[in-house]
Order: C-alpha cells, then sequence, then structure tokens
C-alpha cells in the first residue's frame, strides 16, 4: 500500500476548535456589545418586539390548563357565594337607587353651573379592559404582563386601575401584550394629592419591604397623619385626577435632618389582581396648543412706520 495514500488527520475525538478563553471573550464581548447597543440606541427593541409576538400564542396554550383549574375551581366555590350574596346584593340595590337619584339630581347641576360659569366639560378617559397574564420573574422588579398591546391601541405611560385603584402605568408596549410596572417598583413615581389637606406630593416605590411606597422629602412641619388617604393629583398628564393611591401607614421625624419619613400602602393588593383597566394617559387627550397668528412683514412694517410717524 502506497505511503501517500495513508490519512494522517487526527482522528474527530482529537480535533479541537478555539480554546474556552477565546470563546469565553468573544460572547463576553458580544453581550456588552448588546447591552450597550440596547441601551443607546434600541436597536434590540424591534427583534423583542417580533420575539414577543411570536411567543405569545406559546403563552397563551402554556396558560390554558392553569386557566381550567382555576375556572373550575371559581366555577364550583361560585354557586355558594352566589346564593350568598343575592340577598345582600338585593339590600344594596334599593340603597342604591336613592344615591343614583342624588347622583343624578348633583349632575345636573353641575352642568348648569358649568355652562353659567362657561368652564369646558371634563375629558372623557378611554379605557381598555385586560386580563393579567403573568407576573414578572426579575426577583428586583414588580411588572405584569397583560393580554392587550399595540393592536388594541395601548401606548407608553397608560395607566392602569383596578376597581381599587392606580397599581401602575405602561411601560413597555408589544404588538399583543404590554408590561406594566407596579406603583411598588424601584423606579416607579407618581404624583399623589392628600385628600385632607390638599398637599401635593410624590410617592416613590422601591421601599425596602417591597410591597409598600414612601413620600420623600416631607417637611417636617408638613401635616400629614396615619390615615390619610392619597389620590392622583393630574398635574403630571398622565393619570386623570382623584384617582385613589395610598393610604400612610407610617410618619416618623428623622434625627438627622429637617425632614419626615412617610411610608404609604397601596390600596390594591396587586398579588391578588387577574383584571385590569388601562386608561389613555390624559396628554393624549388635552387639545392642541392655540397656534400663534402669523402677520405679514408688510403689516408689521407699516405699523412701526406709523408709530415712528411725528405728531402734528
Amino acid at each position: 500500500m502506497p505511503l501517500g495514500t495513508i490519512d494522517r488527520t487526527p482522528p474527530p475525538f482529537f480535533r479541537q476548535g478555539y480554546s474556552a478563553l477565546t470563546k469565553l471573550i468573544f460572547f463576553t464581548a458580544l453581550a456588552v456589545f448588546l447591552m450597550v447597543a440596547d441601551t443607546r440606541f434600541t436597536l434590540v427593541q424591534p427583534m423583542r418586539a417580533a420575539i414577543a409576538a411570536a411567543l405569545a400564542p406559546v403563552q397563551r396554550a402554556l396558560l390554558v390548563p392553569i386557566d381550567i383549574v382555576l375556572g373550575g375551581n371559581d366555577y364550583l366555590q361560585g354557586l355558594s357565594r352566589a346564593l350568598a350574596t343575592e340577598d345582600a346584593t338585593r339590600k344594596k340595590l334599593v340603597e342604591q337607587a336613592e344615591a343614583a337619584l342624588s347622583s343624578e339630581r348633583l349632575a345636573h347641576e353641575n352642568r348648569q353651573l358649568r355652562g353659567l360659569l362657561d368652564l369646558k366639560p371634563a375629558l372623557s378617559v378611554k379605557s381598555v379592559a385586560a386580563e393579567v397574564m403573568y407576573e414578572a420573574a426579575d426577583p428586583f422588579s414588580r411588572k405584569l404582563y397583560i393580554d392587550r398591546g399595540m393592536a388594541q391601541g395601548l401606548v407608553l405611560g397608560a395607566p392602569v386601575i383596578t376597581e381599587g385603584g392606580v397599581i401602575g402605568q405602561v411601560t413597555r408596549v408589544y404588538p399583543l401584550t404590554s408590561e406594566v410596572t407596579l406603583l411598588t417598583d424601584r423606579d416607579a413615581a407618581i404624583p399623589v394629592l392628600n385628600t385632607r389637606t390638599q398637599l401635593r406630593a410624590a410617592a416613590f416605590g422601591g421601599v425596602a419591604q417591597g410591597s409598600a411606597l414612601e413620600l420623600r422629602f416631607v417637611p417636617d412641619k408638613t401635616d400629614v397623619q396615619v390615615g390619610d388617604v392619597m389620590h392622583t393629583s393630574g398635574v403630571d398628564g398622565i393619570y386623570p385626577p382623584g384617582l385613589p393611591v395610598a393610604k400612610v401607614t407610617l410618619v416618623e421625624r428623622q434625627s438627622d435632618g429637617g425632614f419626615k419619613r412617610v411610608e404609604l400602602a397601596p390600596l390594591t393588593a396587586v398579588d391578588r389582581v387577574r383584571h385590569v383597566l388601562v386608561l389613555e394617559p390624559l396628554k393624549h387627550q388635552m387639545p392642541p396648543p392655540p397656534v400663534a397668528e402669523t402677520v405679514p412683514a408688510a403689516v408689521k412694517g407699516k405699523a412701526v412706520a406709523k408709530k415712528k410717524e411725528p405728531a402734528p
């Protein structure tokens, strides 16, 4: 057998590619590049939106067994609760009938007063109902994902509420889903109004307990008491005014400065929320600012010339 025909290449077991250190350096540099590109230029946002749109049917399919189990349990328990609450509901209907008549009378008086004072009618807030799909797995943030997105008209910054009050706002919008950042997240903030003293402030999330808010830089002489209820002030152009937010649970005077430590508890327990209402931000409903009337240059020149003419 000729020597030139012998295969002198090593077997596959002994073949080696790039070293482990080279692979580590390459993938580390690639990860750093993608993070910087996503932060600076949002290059990964279209890819993230496409992946979220592609995975939305899979997520819904995986949630079907959970919905079946929860729905069956709720159905069995709901039969007994429905019978027990029917009588209570009938009694409340009688009580609410009188309140409805009073509210209609007050609404009619309100419209008359606004007409007399020539005031603009209040803005009508548009809303979209949504269902909570799941909570984000990140232990350092408080976020939820809902089953409504750009296809249903959701926009960034839209307030998210329940029957108990505000729970957060939309921070990312995908074609079929959206990400909601809760008020207790460390990056969340909301302008509030103390309904007792009419004092405006800002509530921030990220308190050590993880399920509370705080009012920062509150002067020591500010009138804040435990039990005060905070509502949205509406000065940010995002949240409609008058929505309940939280209640004051702790007021402590700090010895190292002239400020108080004020902690708040949200009025809605977000851990048990399944259905929410997404509102349209107020800035999308505000009328455009008036455009200044443009005066031709020739007219301005004539007006200046008339002012310069000496008096006879």
